[in-house]
Formats: structure tokens, C-alpha cells, sequence
């Protein structure tokens, strides 16, 4: 079923959306003092192409031990940076065309998840994109870690 919405995602907008990603990731590369975006930019991309059965989870849940809030900091640096340059059209992207998905019935479930991402296209970095059970279970981890 994953691969059935990745293709309709696709067909439905997500190569528009996959190829903008594309171009921050450049962009981000070209211009030497966003560079530490990039890696940010090249995971959201990859979501951006399969978001079924790939998920975006902070550093921090993934890894729990390394939280630093020298890092976080950073990050939150990074973050504003983002957002000024890349992260709005980027959002106001993906909700266009989840909009434009949800227009049609069986584009509904792909408008979801672009909405989805349209949040994470405001603050991306941080973030890895691993498999949904690679997700499930980093959070079960650390939930058990909490109550034990």
C-alpha cells in the first residue's frame, strides 16, 4: 500500500514538491554559509519523494544520550536561518498542493501527508528521516527510559 500512495503522491504533485526540495538543497550548497542546512534540506527531500512509510524525528528522540543544548542552540540558529531563506515558499508549497490533492477524493490521504510536511518545512533541522519502525521504536525507548 505504501508504494500505491508514494506513486499517487508523486503523480499528484510530489514531483513539484521533491524538485523545489531539490533546489533549497542546491542553493544551500551554493551558498557557502547555509551549508549546515544542507544535510537538513536532503532528508526533508527524501520524505518529500516517499512519505509513506518514512517518517521525520527529532535528533533527540533518535538519540536521546547525545542531547546538548549547545547543539540545540545551534540548530535554533540554523532553524531561524531557514525559515527566512527557504522555509516559507517551502511550506506554502507543500500546503498548495495538498490543497490542490485534497480536491480530489483520492488525493486526500496524499494532501494529508503534505500538510504534514509543510510543518516540518518551517523547521527542519534537527530532524532525520528514518522508517516509520525505526520511529516507533526509538519512541517506545524512550518512553520506557522515562518510567523506569
Amino acid at each position: 500500500m505504501r508504494t500505491v500512495l508514494n506513486i499517487l503522491n508523486f503523480v499528484l504533485g510530489g514531483f513539484l514538491t521533491t524538485l523545489s526540495w531539490l533546489i533549497a538543497t542546491l542553493v544551500s550548497i551554493i551558498l557557502i554559509f547555509t551549508l549546515p542546512l544542507t544535510r537538513s534540506c536532503w532528508e526533508i527531500t527524501r520524505l518529500s519523494l516517499l512519505p509513506y512509510g518514512n517518517e521525520a524525528i527529532h535528533v533527540d528522540e533518535l538519540e536521546p544520550g547525545r542531547k546538548n543544548a549547545l547543539m540545540n542552540t545551534g540548530g535554533t540558529l540554523l532553524n531561524i536561518f531557514w525559515f527566512v531563506l527557504f522555509g516559507w515558499w517551502l511550506c506554502i508549497m507543500h500546503i498548495m498542493t495538498g490543497i490542490a490533492q485534497c480536491i480530489t477524493i483520492i488525493g486526500i490521504p496524499v494532501g494529508i501527508a503534505n500538510f504534514k510536511i509543510a510543518a516540518i518545512a518551517l523547521w527542519p533541522v534537527g530532524r532525520r528521516v528514518v522508517s516509520v519502525e525505526v520511529a516507533k521504536a526509538a519512541r517506545e525507548a524512550n518512553a520506557r527510559s522515562r518510567f523506569n
